[in-house]
């Protein structure tokens, strides 16, 4: 059923902007880490990577078995994945605090690369693209609403 399959469509946006949000909140939390449990230096910015999801058969024995199925040509699912939660590379930024316990021979540390404006306008970005799934669905839902009152 088509509205099944734009269900999944919406309910990928969904999730994905939703764990978008969920890295921007880990991001901004850790705007002050200087010191990783691993050791490795500062918190380093963390960034969600999405992919283009497509449902369409792609061997020849996918094909064949849509055809045999009669659901020839496939339909068209689409949506969006998760590929991976990728690092930022950007430099850290050094500030003086000869105080700090994490300060080098100079009296600088190492702070992480998370700029609060730029999480800011990313979980707006989120937030905008999260309620335009919402509305999506919404608007299924009253499609699929309608449509089961003509068979009354």
């Amino acid at each position: 059923m088509a509205f099944l399959s734009s269900m999944n469509v919406v309910g990928s946006g969904l999730t994905a902007q939703q764990l978008r949000l969920d890295v921007i909140s880990e991001n901004i939390t850790n705007q002050n880490t200087t010191r990783t449990e691993g050791g490795d230096g500062p918190y380093r910015r963390k960034v969600v990577v999405f992919e283009a999801e497509n449902a369409q058969p792609q061997t020849r024995f996918q094909q064949a078995l849509a055809r045999a199925m009669g659901t020839w040509p496939p339909q068209q699912e689409g949506g969006v994945r998760v590929t991976e939660i990728a690092e930022d590379p950007s430099d850290f930024k050094l500030v003086y605090d000869p105080t700090n316990p994490d300060a080098n021979a100079e009296g600088y540390v190492e702070m992480p690369n998370v700029d609060l404006v730029k999480e800011i306008a990313d979980a707006m970005a989120a937030s905008q693209a999260y309620s335009a799934n919402v509305t999506a669905f919404n608007v299924l839902k009253q499609v699929t609403a309608k449509g089961l009152e003509i068979g009354k």
